[in-house]
């Protein structure tokens, strides 16, 4: 009983401290010029220079000649967990990688919640180059970048996909329901020859504005931890 009692205090601690959030945080963006080096087999690396080369040769891209720099990804691309949100922000534009603003510092602490961290899931966007005033791409825009994308996810070849936020939704599902009857569902899907389980979950700067959502992304994030003890990740 009393084991019981303390693993439940432990996860509301957890819960907690993630709705906590926006008490806690500051307006410096996390740096991760330093980068961890994951060896992966060649083949994939090669793809994934490969993949990267292909979205740098983009021509008559607005997008791209507005943005300092391409937003490839971040974390470890021998990972079977990815996650992918909409498009990079000020903060991921000046540093090249996704997640390390304001959003990615929530994104961090909502994957510690289940023991996970950017050196166990991998990382990218829907879009790589940041779209001005960081406002929502077009559909034309995702229409660009989706074959990049979809091609990304067989070259990672994750057991767990991860979409964060309607964006990343519609463009990888198709669904034109609203996030929240489409979240915290398993949907399996393929992608060129991965087959994946998808889960769909709020994105983490919309958690920043409506914290009161926090509540049903701790579910998401409980069915990702139960995901991955199923599947011996």
């Amino acid at each position: 009983m009393l084991k019981k009692n303390i693993s439940h205090s432990i996860k509301l601690m957890q819960y907690y401290k993630m709705i906590n959030y926006n008490l806690i945080y500051n307006n410096k963006a996390i740096n991760r010029y330093k980068k961890n080096n994951f060896e992966i087999s060649e083949d994939k690396s090669k793809r994934l220079d490969l993949l990267k080369k292909s979205i740098i040769n983009i021509k008559n891209c607005y997008l791209k000649k507005q943005a300092k720099n391409l937003v490839f990804c971040d974390g470890n691309p021998k990972s079977k967990i990815m996650l992918i949100g909409e498009a990079p922000g000020a903060h991921e534009d000046k540093e090249g990688l996704p997640f390390v603003g304001r959003a990615g510092m929530l994104l961090d602490k909502m994957l510690a919640a289940i023991n996970l961290d950017r050196e166990k899931v991998y990382i990218s966007n829907i879009i790589n180059y940041r779209p001005p005033e960081n406002r929502r791409p077009t559909d034309e825009e995702i229409k660009r970048y989706l074959p990049f994308i979809t091609k990304h996810i067989e070259i990672i070849n994750p057991k767990i996909l991860v979409l964060l936020g309607s964006t990343a939704m519609n463009a990888l599902i198709g669904s034109n329901n609203v996030i929240s009857k489409m979240r915290g569902k398993w949907i399996e899907k393929k992608f060129g020859s991965c087959r994946a389980s998808v889960i769909i979950t709020f994105h983490p700067a919309f958690l920043m504005r409506q914290p009161a959502q926090k509540k049903f992304a701790w579910i998401d994030l409980k069915m990702i931890k139960e995901k991955k003890r199923y599947l011996k990740i």
